[in-house]
This record gives C-alpha cells, sequence and structure tokens, in this order.
C-alpha cells in the first residue's frame, strides 16, 4: 500500500514523498514535487509490482547522497589528484543541499531545482557564479553518480543526463597587451616571491596549467635538449612541450642550486613535499601592476595567443597546449587573419588570374 507524506526542503519548498510496502517485495520509495506526480507514480509503480514488472535497485534505497559522496571522496579522488580539491568542495555543496535523500528518490527534477539555486549564489568575490562553474558542480556529482553505477551497483542509470547545462558564454580569451606584460612581468621581479618570476615565465613560455608549472618536478625537466614533460596533466595524458628561450635559461641558472630534499621545481616553504602557492604573490604582482580581470589561467590564453600571432598552424598550437580537438583552439583563429587572407587570395588568383 502506497503511503504520500508531505516534506519541506531546505529551500523552503514542499516535497511529496512516497513510500510503498508490499508483500515478498522490497519497500520502494521516491520523492516528487507535485501531489499529482506523486499519485501517479505510486498508482503505477503499485501496478507493476503486481504483475511482477518493477525492477529497483535494493541498493539505491540503502544509501543516501551523503553515503554517494563520502565513498568517492574518501575511495576514488586520491587517485585523481588533477581534480581532487575541486571535486570534493563541489561534492561537499551537494551532499550539504540533498545529503540526506536516498539515492532512489533522487530525480531529475530535484537536481534541476538545486542548479538553479547554486546559479543565484554570489562567490566571495561578490560576483555572482557563473554558468560554467555550475556547470562543473553538475559534471563532479555526475561522475560520482557514474562511479556508483558502473563499479558499486548502487544505481541503475545516471539521472543527471536528464538534466540540461546552463548555456556558457563564449570561451573567455583575455591575454596580456605588451605594456601590460612588460609591467606584470617587473611586478613579479620585484615580488617578495623569488620563485613568481621564474613561474609565469614558465607558463608564458610552455602555456603549461596552473597545476603543471606548481606542481613541477625536476625529472620532468630535460635541461640537455630543451624539453618539459607535463605528466599529471588535466586529460591523463603526459604532454612534452619545449624549453627554450629565456625560460630555458631561467631553469639552468635554478638548476645550479639543487635542493636534495625535494624534487620539485617550486616546493613549498613550509612542507618540501608540498609545491608552493602562488595566488598571493601572483595577486599583489597584479595589484602592483595595475592589471584588472586577469587569472592565472589566463597565462596560458597568452602563450596559445603569442603562438598563434607568430604564426604558428593552429595544430601545432593544440599540440602545444594538449587540446583534444581543434576546436577547443579555434577561439584564437581572430588573432591571425593573414592564413584566412592568403587563401582568399589563392582562390582570387586561381579564379581571376
Amino acid at each position: 500500500m502506497a503511503q504520500i507524506r508531505e516534506r519541506l526542503r531546505k529551500n523552503g519548498k514542499k516535497s511529496f514523498f512516497v513510500r510503498i510496502r508490499m508483500k515478498r517485495q522490497p519497500e520502494v520509495t521516491a520523492s516528487f514535487d507535485r501531489l499529482t506526480d506523486a499519485r501517479l507514480w505510486a498508482s503505477s509503480t503499485e501496478t507493476a509490482m503486481r504483475e511482477g514488472r518493477y525492477i529497483k535497485t535494493k541498493e539505491a534505497q540503502k544509501h543516501s547522497l551523503s553515503d554517494l559522496v563520502e565513498r568517492y571522496i574518501r575511495e576514488v579522488l586520491p587517485g585523481k589528484p588533477n581534480v581532487s580539491s575541486d571535486y570534493a568542495f563541489q561534492l561537499e555543496w551537494w551532499k550539504t543541499q540533498i545529503g540526506d535523500v536516498l539515492l532512489s528518490e533522487l530525480t531529475p527534477v530535484l537536481i534541476s531545482e538545486y542548479r538553479d539555486l547554486l546559479s543565484k549564489k554570489i562567490t566571495f568575490r561578490k560576483t555572482q557564479i557563473s554558468h560554467a562553474t555550475v556547470n562543473r558542480y553538475l559534471a563532479a556529482l555526475s561522475t560520482a553518480i557514474s562511479t556508483a553505477i558502473n563499479e558499486w551497483g548502487w544505481m541503475e542509470d545516471n539521472i543527471l543526463r536528464k538534466v540540461s547545462k546552463l548555456k556558457e558564454p563564449r570561451g573567455r580569451v583575455r591575454y596580456f597587451s605588451d605594456e601590460e606584460r612588460e609591467r606584470f612581468l617587473l611586478a613579479c621581479k620585484e615580488s617578495h616571491n623569488s620563485d613568481l618570476y621564474v613561474a609565469v615565465i614558465l607558463a608564458l613560455s610552455t602555456g603549461g596549467r596552473k597545476n603543471e608549472i606548481w606542481g613541477l618536478s625536476w625529472k620532468d625537466v630535460d635541461l640537455k635538449n630543451g624539453f618539459i614533460t607535463f605528466e599529471e596533466t588535466k586529460n591523463d595524458e603526459p604532454r612534452s612541450v619545449p624549453l627554450q628561450g629565456h625560460a630555458l635559461e631561467l631553469m639552468l641558472k635554478r638548476s645550479k642550486v639543487p635542493r636534495i630534499d625535494t624534487d620539485l621545481v617550486f616546493p613549498s616553504r613550509v612542507d618540501q613535499q608540498k609545491h608552493l602557492d602562488f595566488r598571493r604573490p601572483f595577486q599583489m604582482a597584479l595589484r602592483t601592476a595595475k592589471i584588472e580581470n586577469f587569472r592565472w589561467h589566463d597565462l596560458r590564453h597568452c602563450a596559445a595567443s603569442y603562438l598563434v600571432m607568430a604564426g604558428v598552424d593552429m595544430r601545432t598550437v593544440a599540440e602545444i597546449l594538449g587540446h583534444k580537438t581543434l576546436q577547443m583552439t579555434q577561439r584564437y583563429t581572430h588573432l591571425s587573419p593573414e592564413h584566412l587572407k592568403d587563401a582568399v587570395a589563392k582562390m582570387n588568383l586561381k579564379i581571376f588570374g
């Protein structure tokens, strides 16, 4: 027999909890935003159970979203160092909001409701959270649920497939003008953090991501042949990048004073087995140089933009940056209109002589 109870969620909205108990059948539950939907589901589910057509994973009724998040953070994230801190933070948010909900009660409607709630959040910078960031929260939850389905047998289907992502604006391309770059590099040289200048030059020269530069080890630096191999990358595929010019000079100079207590290029002052955190000195250098609207990741955009403006072809730029598809590199094409100009000139020459 089905029981329907009204509940009040943390956000003040009502929900309707349905529990069905039937002889020789496992108890099943679900939650709905509308009483009408709750009654329809209860009726159709009872009929399916009587006719032996209802199959529901028992594990989904035993475990809550909190159970899923805690196990994923404990067992899976240690093997994903590149995303572990971000995923843990994002998954903890879902746990705080709907952690008490059983996995059997999760619905696309419920997830969409909290997606919209998250989209109204104000960040510590006093700005509204971006759609891209909200989508990353959804992606983290989807990845955790996929693990629960494929490896733990806790669920049967990933409901995130039925939840729409928020529309994101076109990819941001922010890079230094020549004047900004000169001011910023001077500020880095004068920074109280003596490692900042080298780290920034490496980022500008190689296009390496934040974690790739900050966590760089000497074993991955080939000074003789002029290459850096980024082993821990975002897409888990090692990538070798040329180390040339000023960046190579700085690394050669740095290598002459070797450390015996750590293999990290930029070890923390507190714990030699952890890398430096450049966030504070980086922000101070930006303020000193009077540069606004710039993030560490934009150094990667700078590297890509400078390569394109120097006439490097898109496939080579994609290979240096570690882009899996050329579509990710296409955002920089407007910086190099010369190849389009040449193509049109060749076409006109062929047709009109």
